[in-house]
């Protein structure tokens, strides 16, 4: 998952041209489209067990829920206007659909990595540091990408200090057991076997910057505002299926045990990447990560990131070129050119209990 694509100005000013006129108007069938990852396996799990269809129905309305196999493809879909809504990280819905003029709103803020995406090193190499005149291989402007970045400014250092290896996520696992590679930055599940590499060390990893890659489900801003009816029995749906997940009991264990085998592992493998994940269970705890301050911050540290790496778009002057409007009326970058929302409001009213 999670490996970002860029846009040309014409391919962004024509998919945002299809959005608008495909999504501009009341309806009542949707769709959404995720891939695999631990956060987001309760959409599969919501729609096998007929919770999304129950939500739906509440609401006078169909969502229909579809797996995508190719992360970047969702979101390019997503995108294009072929899907209504669509699982992505902070950084990608900020450099794929707002980058291409698609004004979208982050609906649900689902959990953020806690550990899930880390830097290993192989041998004698165990510290931050030792990646000073190292390659390091990764895939290229991902959020492993920006992670990177982050541990080497904690450490003192920048990319300049290093050389970065444009490595398939398919190909990492192979790669690292190799002789010539010493360093990756990667995700789970690739870190989980790559650290159970005999005499490696990981020296950073995503926990030692909480909150700063989050995972999400973003709907087009004009769909969600001709028909709240959608973020309604989303929002509904997906708190329906946190109470259920994290419950101690043996329902919750079996919607582990579900979301397990529908990733490709077992419960203990689920449940290790689950306690790498700060998953957002309560609504009040969603919200309560939307208002906080430290959201724009974090976010203007991305946006920075973004277009120190031409991610922002080619007509992109300075990490200001997208504006992004948060909770309690707070904005960063153009507001003139608002593309990205993070609107709590939905998920405020799942925690008060009034969906």
């Amino acid at each position: 998952m999670r490996k970002p694509r860029l846009f040309s100005a014409l391919a962004a000013g024509l998919l945002a041209a299809i959005s608008l006129t495909s999504q501009a108007a009341p309806k009542t069938d949707f769709s959404l489209c995720w891939t695999l990852y631990a956060g987001w396996m309760p959409w599969e799990y919501g729609a096998a067990q007929g919770i999304v269809d129950k939500w739906a129905k509440k609401y006078g309305i169909n969502i229909d829920v579809v797996q995508i196999n190719d992360y970047v493809e969702s979101i390019n879909q997503y995108s294009a206007g072929q899907f209504d809504g669509c699982t992505m990280t902070n950084m990608d819905a900020l450099t794929i659909p707002a980058a291409s003029g698609v004004d979208s709103t982050a609906l649900i803020i689902g959990d953020f990595s806690n550990g899930n995406d880390g830097i290993v090193l192989k041998g004698e190499q165990k510290t931050l540091g030792d990646l000073k005149g190292q390659p390091v291989n990764l895939v290229e402007l991902s959020v492993s990408h920006y992670l990177l970045a982050r541990g080497l400014e904690k450490a003192g250092l920048s990319e300049k200090d290093l050389s970065v290896v444009n490595t398939s996520d398919a190909d990492l696992v192979a790669a690292f057991a190799t002789d010539e590679v010493k360093a990756v930055t990667t995700w789970n599940p690739l870190l989980a076997e790559i650290e159970a590499t005999p005499k490696v060390t990981k020296v950073f990893d995503s926990s030692q910057i909480p909150g700063e890659i989050i995972d999400l489900m973003v709907v087009n801003t004009t769909t969600l505002k001709d028909n709240p009816a959608l973020g309604k029995a989303l929002t509904g749906a997906w708190y329906e299926i946190m109470a259920t997940m994290s419950a101690d009991n043996a329902a919750g264990s079996a919607a582990r045990e579900h979301m397990a085998k529908a990733s490709g592992t077992d419960l203990a493998g689920y449940q290790a990447q689950l306690a790498l994940t700060k998953m957002f269970y309560s609504a009040k705890d969603a919200v309560a990560f939307a208002n906080s301050p430290k959201l724009p911050a974090t976010m203007s540290k991305v946006a920075e990131f973004s277009f120190s790496h031409g991610l922002l778009g080619e007509g992109a002057q300075s990490s200001d070129a997208i504006g992004m409007a948060f909770a309690n009326g707070v904005v960063t970058g153009d507001k003139d050119n608002l593309k990205l929302r993070f609107d709590p409001s939905y998920m405020q009213m799942a925690a008060d209990g009034s969906l």
